[in-house]
């Protein structure tokens, strides 16, 4: 029985040592399968080092000032001459028109036509005078000063009657009060009372015809002298062109004498190297030029000829006016000599009435109180009824001067608006027929917007031309940390430098995004063989600093959430160590060609994953690359 026992244990020892040696085979091989079934990646250790920055972006080339070439009216295109991307120089023709009125030019007339109408009929409806009408027409209208002072002259004379009127009157009132306490007088002179009344106002009424005697003599003579001042200025205007000629004349024979020295010493061979210089630009077209001064000189003839046609028909339109001015004058004249003479005839009647009543009056009792207050009473309403013609006179002709200004500046303004209006439809009735558009600068045709046949509209670009030698620009989104790494001036590289030649890329400045107001937009000046609408990358930045965490840039990965990466944490089985991925959130501080300074949940020398073989996400078991 021992025997039997012995060998039984013998048996369930060698069952046991082969089931623990399979199951250990077991493990082995299955611990081997499941790691050949992971995705194995490479990394590489997060460390510090230095970064030199590169900022890249991608922008589309843009003119830095293309030129719109406009029509101010409507008109349709004929035939268009160029084609988008021909080079152009100024005058080049750019699109042919056809030959026919703009709807703009017909509308223009129309409102010509009106303005005329209405202009008319406002001289007529004014019953306008023709004196009137010739100084709007002719420009010799009185200023806004002028105007304003005659007012201003006028208000104040009628503010000064109105105050004495209203002081005679108070005193009137005193008078009147003080002779009911001293009663009535026993000697009736309400007769002579009466004749000086009456005396008195004849009398106020021959001095209200001197001063409108005077006035008009005064206006006949300003007319006169505004007459012969036309004539006056036209031949001052004559004076002055004939001295501007005398000048040029003076210039010009200087400078050909001066050319004639010149060419001279050119024969002997004596000439230096600045009298070359003064030679040549004596004979050239600018400023100091023999030809700049003859054209001067013609200038000036032609003014002073402009001058003297001007003088003539001065002269000959101003004959009427002088002579009747003149007319005027003598009448007025005429006229201010008779008022004064009857003026005087009513002062002695005024004399004689008033003696007549202080006679009267002496042979009443001892009245002396009463005859002295009702003379001055006499005199003071003598006074209002003299005030208050003059006033009502003033009024009238202020009235009638406003109703004058009035006329004037209608006429004016509506003459201004003519003459506006005709110069609207001269431009375009010369641009109305056999026109063409030409290039307004040089350079290269960037946009063409109309086809032949098409009708154009009223200051709509037809094209557009890219002046070449103001450059052209590219500009791209950067962070706000990103644009303090750039400065203006750095230069640089073209990332697809294939499709361009000879182009350079320079910082130009910055401005907001407006697309990400979060973000700055960075500016670069473009020189070289490029054209408008061509797309370019760019990197720019030069600058090296030392950053603590640094790792690939295959290790940056990005989603919704935004960048980060994975590293490898080590964890401990009975199998042997297992290595899972986990996500660490990064902000990317600065990249090169290779490598991406970082910030996030670091401690340095954690192993990142660069590569794997199949995709990698966050808390995935992986295997390492050597294992």
């Amino acid at each position: 029985m021992n025997e039997n026992t012995t060998k039984r244990r013998e048996w369930i020892k060698n069952v046991a040592i082969v089931f623990l040696a399979v199951l250990l085979v077991l493990t082995f091989f299955s611990n081997t399968i499941m790691n050949y079934s992971l995705p194995e990646v490479a990394t590489q250790t997060v460390a510090s080092q230095s970064i030199t920055a590169k900022i890249r972006g991608t922008g589309t080339v843009e003119a830095s000032d293309p030129y719109n070439v406009e029509l101010t009216q409507s008109r349709v295109i004929a035939s268009v001459a160029v084609k988008q991307g021909d080079t152009v120089e100024k005058g080049d023709v750019l699109f042919y028109l056809e030959d026919a009125e703009s709807t703009e030019l017909k509308e223009a007339q129309t409102q010509l036509d009106t303005l005329r109408t209405n202009y008319e009929k406002a001289i007529l409806a004014a019953d306008s005078s023709a004196s009137l009408v010739d100084n709007v027409e002719s420009g010799r209208t009185s200023s806004t000063e002028s105007k304003l002072a005659q007012i201003d002259s006028y208000n104040s004379r009628i503010d000064s009657l109105t105050s004495q009127i209203d002081s005679y009157n108070t005193r009137i009132a005193e008078i009147d009060a003080e002779l009911s306490k001293l009663g009535e007088a026993t000697v009736d002179t309400s007769g002579e009372q009466q004749a000086v009344n009456n005396a008195a106002a004849e009398l106020s009424k021959a001095e209200a015809a001197v001063t409108a005697a005077e006035e008009k003599l005064t206006a006949a003579q300003s007319t006169l002298t505004a007459a012969n001042s036309a004539v006056s200025d036209a031949q001052k205007e004559v004076d002055s062109c004939q001295t501007a000629a005398d000048d040029a004349n003076s210039l010009y024979t200087a400078l050909v004498s001066r050319r004639d020295e010149l060419k001279k010493k050119e024969n002997d061979q004596t000439i230096t190297e600045t009298e070359k210089t003064e030679l040549a630009q004596l004979e050239g077209t600018g400023s100091g030029s023999i030809n700049a001064a003859s054209q001067a000189k013609a200038a000036a003839e032609e003014n002073l000829a402009a001058a003297e046609e001007t003088l003539a028909a001065v002269q000959a339109s101003s004959a009427q006016n002088i002579a009747n001015a003149q007319a005027a004058v003598s009448a007025a004249q005429t006229e201010y000599n008779n008022a004064v003479v009857n003026r005087q005839n009513c002062e002695n009647k005024k004399a004689e009435a008033d003696r007549n009543l202080a006679n009267k009056q002496a042979s009443r009792p001892d009245s002396s109180r009463q005859d002295s207050l009702n003379s001055e009473k006499a005199d003071l309403t003598l006074k209002v009824s003299q005030a208050t013609t003059r006033k009502t006179e003033a009024e009238t002709d202020l009235q009638e001067l406003l109703a004058g200004y009035s006329k004037e500046v209608d006429l004016v303004s509506m003459l201004q608006q003519i003459r506006e209006q005709e110069e609207v439809v001269r431009e375009l009735q010369e641009s109305a027929t056999g026109a063409t558009v030409e290039a307004p600068v040089s350079g290269m045709v960037s946009q063409i917007n109309y086809v032949a046949g098409e009708t154009t509209a009223p200051d709509q670009p037809l094209a557009q031309i890219v002046v070449t030698e103001k450059g052209y620009t590219v500009k791209f989104s950067v962070t706000n940390e990103q644009a303090r790494q750039i400065s203006v001036g750095d230069v640089a590289e073209i990332q697809n430098s294939w499709a361009f030649s000879d182009v350079t890329a320079t910082v130009a400045g910055f401005q907001s995004d407006p697309s990400n107001p979060q973000n700055r937009q960075v500016v670069f000046d473009v020189t070289g063989e490029v054209q408008a609408g061509q797309s370019m990358t760019l990197s720019v930045g030069q600058r090296s600093a030392n950053y603590d965490y640094v790792v690939p840039n295959s290790a940056i990965r990005e989603d919704n959430n935004g960048k980060f990466i994975l590293i490898i944490e080590s964890k401990s089985s009975p199998l042997g160590n297992r290595y899972i991925a986990t996500r660490v959130d990064v902000e990317v501080l600065a990249s090169d060609d290779t490598m991406s300074a970082v910030s996030g949940g670091l401690y340095g020398y954690e192993y990142v994953i660069t590569t794997s073989t199949a995709p990698v996400e966050a808390g995935q078991q992986v295997r390492l690359a050597d294992q």
